[in-house]
């Protein structure tokens, strides 16, 4: 589905990637992970064709992505933040993505899981936090691409909505789909996630699954795991 190959990215005298290489399966959770400053909005990016890389080859679904934007119809992104026009009423951002995508949508159910019925006729400007990130999460959600990447999706949510997206992800995930996920909270990673990909200075430290991570940390819980793995030798 993914394939980065020895992928750089410096911004100015910041090297950000560092030769990275990630082979990303069809079909799952991937959780990346990684301190602040390691890379993982640049790889996403990259991935996503929003940073060009000094250096190195990326591919979706076997398709080059350098020169070629196509590819990106085929991917459904929710950015950790999505700045909404104000003036916009939510139906009418809603209609404008579905013009500009131009594929079949299924926002109605959506609307209703996330209780936005009430909302649509408001200004995005009048909207909490959360309910702009609720509108964020129906924009990601309606199309059927086979690529889903998501940014600190659970930013601003309640409990129940909370759920609702946990619910969400694992039915994509069971119709075959593949899920990039970036998040801070690790009781919702240790929730969804099949696999870990834990940047650091701009290299893959560690890929695998969460009971990987946990015996190579010797830890028993994901937090913990995350919180040593920094200090774990990258061959132990």
């Amino acid at each position: 589905m993914i394939q980065v190959e020895n992928l750089y990215k410096k911004f100015g005298k910041n090297e950000v990637l560092s030769g990275l290489n990630l082979t990303i399966d069809k079909g799952g959770i991937f959780a990346v992970l990684g301190p602040n400053g390691s890379g993982k909005t640049t790889l996403i990016k990259s991935i996503l064709g929003m940073v060009v890389p000094n250096k190195g080859d990326v591919s979706v679904s076997g398709i080059a992505i350098k020169k070629n934007w196509k590819y990106r119809q085929e991917i459904d992104y929710l950015p950790q933040i999505a700045n909404f026009p104000g003036n916009l009423k939510v139906k009418e951002l809603i209609r404008m993505i579905k013009d500009i995508r131009q594929r079949p949508s299924d926002e109605q159910t959506l609307i209703e899981l996330f209780k936005l019925d009430s909302f649509l006729d408001k200004k995005l400007s009048t909207l909490s936090g959360g309910t702009r990130q609720k509108v964020n999460i129906v924009l990601a959600f309606m199309f059927d691409c086979p690529l889903l990447i998501l940014d600190e999706p659970t930013t601003g949510l309640d409990p129940a909505s909370l759920i609702r997206l946990k619910e969400l992800i694992k039915k994509e995930k069971a119709n075959g789909k593949t899920i990039l996920i970036t998040s801070h909270i690790m009781q919702f990673v240790a929730e969804v996630a099949d696999e870990i990909i834990y940047l650091l200075e701009g290299k893959i430290y560690f890929k695998g699954s969460i009971e990987q991570l946990k015996k190579k940390t010797d830890q028993t819980d994901l937090e913990h795991a995350i919180a040593a793995i920094a200090t774990t030798p990258a061959n132990a």
